[in-house]
């Protein structure tokens, strides 16, 4: 079959290209993968959680009344890849093989990164955005009691491998804008 190509849509007065999840009249609509093959998919996304120096010191102690964060962080994270499509209109459910969530200590909070894969006929970039979120989330509202002006942020797609589109990788770049926001 070949390839289709991308149809304009109008969305207030403007056309649009390349948004797949618009139809030609400016509606949402899912897209139909259909026709897509079954391919190995794998998508890593990462961001940060930021917080007050005794914020950071209490999970490292393990003193948080209500548990570790990170673990539960980590959990999370997992069932929120899993749980995606129901979070994300449009997205469609997809047979996770692997779902990992790592936090690891940075300067000022946690870095973290969520690696999601599966076997399916569309891409597993959502899920691992999705699980990077929730799991920054999830320390937020363990550790809310000691430190309400923690940050979120830096969520961003880090690579992404299989599909029709090929494979992506943040560019060095946007690497460093990103380290430089951090500041």
């Amino acid at each position: 079959m070949a390839p289709r190509k991308a149809r304009g849509a109008t969305v207030r007065g403007a056309t649009v290209r390349g948004l797949s999840h618009i139809d030609t009249r400016g509606r949402a609509k899912m897209v139909d993968v259909g026709d897509k093959p079954v391919t190995d998919r794998e998508a890593v996304a990462r961001g940060d959680i930021t917080m007050s120096p005794a914020a950071l010191k209490l999970i490292q102690s393990g003193g948080i009344v209500k548990g570790d964060p990170l673990q539960a962080a980590r959990l999370a994270g997992i069932m929120a890849a899993k749980q995606t499509s129901n979070l994300i209109p449009l997205c469609h459910p997809l047979p996770l093989t692997h779902v990992s969530v790592e936090l690891a200590p940075i300067k000022r909070g946690y870095r973290i990164e969520a690696r999601v894969r599966t076997s399916a006929r569309t891409g597993v970039e959502m899920e691992a955005l999705s699980a990077v979120s929730v799991a920054a989330l999830t320390v937020y509202d363990m550790v809310k009691a000691v430190d309400k002006e923690m940050v979120i942020g830096n969520i961003c797609l880090v690579e992404k491998r299989g599909g029709r589109s090929g494979d992506y990788r943040r560019s060095e770049r946007s690497e460093r804008s990103v380290r430089s926001n951090r500041s």
